[in-house]
């Protein structure tokens, strides 16, 4: 690519990015979103969150899931998960959560 055409990818892609996350502000208040569909987002970070835990702490570096004891991140996971359910706080399970996986590589 020249450099010309890595200059207007950029702008392409800069308009396109303001476009698409403009226009419901833009045009937002013509549209009403369904009492359903709008209670139906409310779940949507924790899907997009879980997306992008889930394979992290199942999958090898090679792509094949592990579910041993072997893995520590699962383990650590776990671990964090049962800490959030008995705690109900978002930021101390994260810190936990390294906390034990750093523990689980330091002790194995």
């Amino acid at each position: 690519m020249t450099e010309l055409e890595i200059w207007i990818t950029i702008a392409v892609l800069t308009v396109a990015t303001a476009v698409t996350r403009s226009t419901f502000w833009l045009v937002g208040h013509h549209i009403t979103i369904p009492k359903r569909v709008n209670e139906m987002l409310r779940y949507a970070p924790a899907c997009a969150l879980a997306a992008i835990v889930a394979p992290d702490l199942l999958m090898t570096p090679a792509g094949a899931v592990q579910l041993d004891i072997h893995n520590l991140k699962l383990l650590a996971g776990i671990a964090a998960t049962g800490y959030y359910l008995l705690r109900r706080n978002m930021l101390e399970m994260i810190i936990f959560g390294m906390l034990f996986f750093t523990g689980l590589r330091i002790w194995f």
